[in-house]
This record gives structure tokens, C-alpha cells and sequence, in this order.
């Protein structure tokens, strides 16, 4: 960018190699942006996973404890007098509707966690094509510096070739491919 400033138009071979090289290194930190934004989704994402699958572990504890209150009514209910067992009746079909209440609770957890893993696994994905593509820039912005101080006009189809590969894989990740 240095030489093609120094020699204004007279150096067109550097001049192009100056502003390919811009415009790579624009539309690389676009892809890096994106692609720092998908991995911190992906983090986050896993989070509410971990969040949600706590939640329903919670609920399952829960699940367990009520039915440890429902096998104690129904020893309960087999040791008292007959004048008792319908308290202990009464007692054991809370628990049954409590228990039912919570596992639906519980199983709606479990499916909202597995979800936020989906998305969570959809967005590292995203983030991996992301990476592959401003990689693939750099390596083309590093290819533009050979072909300058080299002056070699093959290293500029070199070039052309490995940014496009990169803005192929940048298509890629907007079409979440």
C-alpha cells in the first residue's frame, strides 16, 4: 500500500495489489467479526443448556422426593386402622397428580436444554466456517505481499484464487452451511 502511495498511478501492477488487499483485509475483519460472534453464541447458548438440564435435574430431585412421600403413604395406609386410610387415600392421589405435575415440568426442561445444545452446537458450526473463511483471507492478503515484492503476475491469480475460496466459505456461513 506504502510503494503504490509513493508511486501514485504509475505502478498499476501495485496499485491493484494495494486495493485487492484493502478490500480483502475489509471483508476478513466482516468474517472475523461474525465469526467471534457465533463462538461467543455458541458459549452461550451452552450455558443455558447446562442452566436448563440443572433446572430439570432439580425437578427430577424433586419428582423423587414426592414419591418417597407417596411410598410412605401407601405403607402408612397398609399399617393404620381402617377409620384412617382414606386421610392416607387422599394423600397418596396428591402425591400421584403432584409427581405427574412435576415429570411434565421436568421433560419440558430436558427438551428447552437439548434445544439451546442444538443451537449451541448449530452456531460452533457457523463459527468453524467463520474461522475457515477469514483464514482463507489472510492467507491471500499474506499471497498479495509475496506478489508485490515479487512482482510475480501468477502469484495475483494465486491470490484471487484462495480469496475466493474464502468468500465462497463466507457464503457458506451466511447461508449457515
Amino acid at each position: 500500500v506504502e510503494h503504490a502511495a509513493q508511486h501514485g498511478g504509475k505502478d498499476s501492477f501495485a496499485g491493484s495489489i494495494a486495493v485487492m488487499t484493502a478490500i480483502l483485509a475489509t471483508v476478513g475483519a466482516l468474517f472475523s467479526y461474525m465469526g467471534g460472534a457465533t463462538q461467543a453464541n455458541a458459549g452461550l447458548y451452552k450455558n443455558n443448556a447446562a442452566i436448563k438440564k440443572t433446572e430439570a435435574s432439580n425437578q427430577w430431585n424433586y419428582y423423587q422426593a414426592k414419591s418417597s412421600k407417596q411410598n410412605l403413604a401407601e405403607l402408612a395406609m397398609a399399617l393404620v386402622a381402617d377409620d384412617k386410610k382414606p386421610g392416607y387415600k387422599d394423600e397418596i392421589e396428591r402425591y400421584k397428580k403432584e409427581k405427574n405435575d412435576i415429570k411434565a415440568a421436568a421433560e419440558k426442561l430436558e427438551a428447552e436444554s437439548t434445544d439451546w445444545d442444538k443451537q449451541s452446537d448449530a452456531q460452533l458450526h457457523l463459527h468453524h466456517r467463520w474461522a475457515q473463511a477469514t483464514t482463507a483471507l489472510q492467507i491471500s492478503i499474506a499471497l498479495a505481499a509475496i506478489a508485490l515484492l515479487t512482482r510475480r503476475k501468477w502469484l495475483e491469480y494465486g491470490v484471487f484464487g484462495v480469496a475466493g475460496i474464502g468468500v465462497v466459505l463466507g457464503a457458506m456461513a451466511m447461508l449457515h452451511k
